[in-house]
C-alpha cells in the first residue's frame, strides 16, 4: 500500500452528513400521518436533495482516498462498481451491490421528476445514512 502523502481533510464530508442526518429526523419529527401532501412532499425532497449531494461527495472523497492511499490514478475513470469494489477491497464501505443500489437512486433522481421514484429513493434514504455513518467512521480510522 502507497505510504499517504497528504491528509484527506473529509470535514465537507461529515458536515454533508450531518446536514442529511438533521433532514432525516426533521422529517421525523414533522411528518405525522394527518400532514398535507404538499407539506411532506417539500420536507421529501429536502431529504432527497441532502442525499444527492451526500452521494456525490462519498463516492468523490472514495476515489481521493484510493488515488492518495492505493495507487495514484487507480480510482481514475473507472466504473462506479468498480471503485465500490476497490473500495470494499479497502475496507472503506461494506457491500458494493448496497451502493450500486445508492448509485441508481441517484441517477434515477437527476433524469426525471417522479413522486413514486422520489418515494423510493426517500426510503432508501434510511439505510444510507447507516452506510455513510460505517464509511466515514472507517475513512476517519484510515486518514
Amino acid at each position: 500500500m502507497a505510504m499517504n502523502k497528504e491528509k484527506l481533510d473529509i470535514t465537507s464530508l461529515k458536515n454533508a452528513l450531518n446536514a442529511f442526518s438533521i433532514s432525516l429526523n426533521v422529517y421525523k419529527r414533522l411528518v405525522h400521518g394527518d400532514t398535507p401532501d404538499d407539506e411532506r412532499n417539500v420536507l421529501q425532497s429536502g431529504v432527497i436533495h441532502a442525499f444527492e449531494y451526500l452521494y456525490e461527495l462519498c463516492w468523490k472523497f472514495m476515489r481521493r482516498w484510493l488515488n492518495l492511499n492505493v495507487t495514484p490514478g487507480i480510482a481514475d475513470g473507472i466504473t462506479r462498481r468498480e471503485l465500490f469494489r476497490l473500495s470494499v477491497e479497502n475496507q472503506l464501505i461494506a457491500d458494493v451491490s448496497q451502493w450500486m443500489a445508492f448509485h441508481q437512486a441517484r441517477n434515477e433522481t437527476s433524469h426525471t421528476y417522479d413522486q413514486n421514484i422520489a418515494e423510493e429513493v426517500f426510503e432508501q434514504s434510511w439505510a444510507f445514512l447507516s452506510c455513510v455513518q460505517d464509511y466515514v467512521g472507517r475513512l476517519e480510522q484510515k486518514i
